[in-house]
């Protein structure tokens, strides 16, 4: 039987052991005939026909001109904003797939740290794949660094799943994967969370712990909330950070569309 996380920062080392007892596969009706989830280096051929950039898997829908703002904790224990942002455009990827281009800025006192324009598209059976990132990290308003950039078809990058069509506890996927650049990997596990951030509180929220290969001591823990997308992140191992979100909102069309370093 899932239980039922209290979410506060001092207790985040304890969910490891929350999460231990995943609901059991009986209380869940039988999974639906769907492609396997892409993992580690594993080739995948994407059918472009098979895509589309109108993503409305229940977990995160991604309506073109939703901002779901968050307050982040650094690592120096102070907080940023980050500002994710479903534009109206679209990008045709290296592999033949048309995308969604999603904005995610993390400012810290009105000046950008980081700044990435993420490519998204959602298959046939509900999958929403990542298809790379357009990102750089900023100091004093120049860009210091382009790493972790990438492009699926480019340079041996592959594409890699963001959320399951249909989320069950104990699914593994790649996220995405560059060798030497981006590897991470997501697990689900449980879609029976109870969780509350400054936004609201929601239940039969989506919980996935991701990881990464580059950093094999680091974990995230992430919820996501059936029709508003994701709620919470906490760090769980390598460090103690949490992402809360505090508004949805609409914005006008063409906005988070500028270019790198000017969102708007």
């Amino acid at each position: 039987m899932p239980g039922v996380i209290a979410l506060f920062a001092a207790a985040a080392a304890a969910l490891t052991g929350c999460i231990a007892g995943p609901p059991s596969p009986t209380s869940l009706p039988p999974l639906p005939s769907l492609p396997p989830l892409p993992q580690s280096d594993e080739p995948v051929s994407l059918d472009p026909a098979d895509f589309t950039t109108e993503i409305d898997n229940p977990y995160w829908p991604m309506e073109p001109g939703t901002r779901w703002t968050y307050v982040e904790q650094d690592p120096e224990g102070g907080d940023v904003t980050v500002e994710v942002t479903v534009t109206s455009e679209t990008k045709k990827i290296a592999n033949g797939v048309e995308a969604r281009v999603v904005r995610d800025t993390v400012t810290r006192d009105g000046e950008i740290l980081e700044d990435t324009f993420d490519w998204y598209a959602q298959d046939a059976a509900g999958t929403i794949w990542y298809l790379g990132e357009d990102t750089a990290e900023f100091e004093a308003g120049e860009i210091v660094s382009r790493e972790g950039s990438f492009e699926a078809g480019v340079d041996n990058a592959l594409p890699g799943v963001a959320l399951p069509a249909d989320p069950r506890p104990g699914m593994s996927y790649r996220q995405e994967f560059l060798a030497g650049e981006a590897e991470d990997h997501g697990a689900v596990l449980s879609v029976d969370e109870l969780v509350e951030v400054p936004y609201g509180r929601f239940d039969s929220a989506l919980l996935t712990r991701d990881t990464n290969a580059l950093e094999p001591d680091a974990a995230e823990l992430k919820f996501y909330a059936p029709g508003v997308g994701p709620v919470l992140t906490l760090d769980v191992s390598g460090g103690n950070g949490r992402e809360e979100l505090i508004s949805v909102t609409t914005v006008p069309d063409g906005a988070g569309t500028g270019p790198l370093g000017s969102p708007d």
